[in-house]
């Protein structure tokens, strides 16, 4: 079972995944402070770890679901047109929707953190309760919202790296609890960074986008599509890979050149 650890591709989906679910957990702990903004002192920190555990057992048991489904590979439609031929499984079809899913999700949150920043604050500030038990319900809702982007980012990242479905597993398992572990534990100070840094999380959210497209571009090289006598390939996962770690590091250049700028201003001022 945990022989995938033995893969470089393995561990290098895993950080990757671990990022982005990181990244995509941010939105949850604002969220959640905000549906126990109205709760005790107390009661607030207890509110927001529950929320967290949630949200962590909410997605595995969405894991084993989705996987499950995803083992679906026998068509139930077949194509075969003048221009398009192909059969049409209900794994091809997951992963057809969960990208075209992730595309709407990642353009629409661009778009409310670039142009409506505090959409989604707004609406969860409107129903948030005083009552720990109201506040978790609502808090469990928020998870069911944001745990699907999850979800289907870990089986694009996954999907492929080991012929035994186990493995892509635990892989996805282990990045989830990872994820929750280190926000729990760093919830203020990963907040507050990426709040400093919005570029981050939009950086996240355009990776969003890619790991969507890969997954439609899957889902019709796993139905074997010919389209006007092209067949649809795979996207090697190396290029995502590369494309994100290069993505990082420029965003990482650049919140450097503006650390050093600012203590260069602050030492001309002084």
């Amino acid at each position: 079972m945990f022989e995938i650890f033995t893969s470089p591709d393995a561990w290098m989906a895993l950080l990757t995944l671990t990022f982005l679910e990181i990244i995509l957990g941010i939105d949850n702990i604002i969220f959640i402070s905000i549906a126990a903004g109205k709760l005790e002192k107390k009661d607030r920190r207890k509110a927001t770890n529950i929320g967290l555990v949630l949200a962590m057992g909410m997605r595995i048991l969405l894991l084993f679901g989705i996987t499950w489904l995803t083992k679906m590979k026998k068509p139930f439609l077949v194509l075969d047109e003048e221009w398009i031929t192909g059969g049409i499984s209900w794994q091809a079809v997951i992963l057809f929707v969960g990208g075209l899913f992730l595309l709407y999700k990642s353009t629409k949150e661009i778009h409310e953190k670039i142009e409506d920043r505090g959409h989604d604050e707004r609406e969860v500030t409107k129903s948030r309760s005083s009552s720990l038990t109201n506040a978790i319900v609502q808090i469990t809702v928020i998870n069911i919202v944001f745990s699907f982007d999850s979800i289907l980012t870990a089986i694009g990242m996954t999907n492929g790296i080991s012929p035994n479905p186990t493995d892509a597993l635990v892989l996805m398992i282990t990045a989830v609890v990872a994820s929750v572990i280190i926000m729990m534990l760093f919830a203020n100070p990963v907040g507050e960074f990426v709040n400093r840094h919005p570029s981050v999380q939009v950086l996240g959210l355009s990776f969003l986008i890619l790991i969507g497209f890969m997954l439609i571009a899957e889902a019709a090289h796993l139905s074997h599509l010919i389209v006007f006598d092209n067949e649809v390939g795979a996207i090697p996962k190396g290029y995502l890979y590369f494309a994100i770690a290069f993505s990082l590091m420029v965003e990482f250049f650049d919140l450097r050149m503006k650390k050093n700028k600012s203590k260069n201003k602050v030492i001309e001022e002084n």
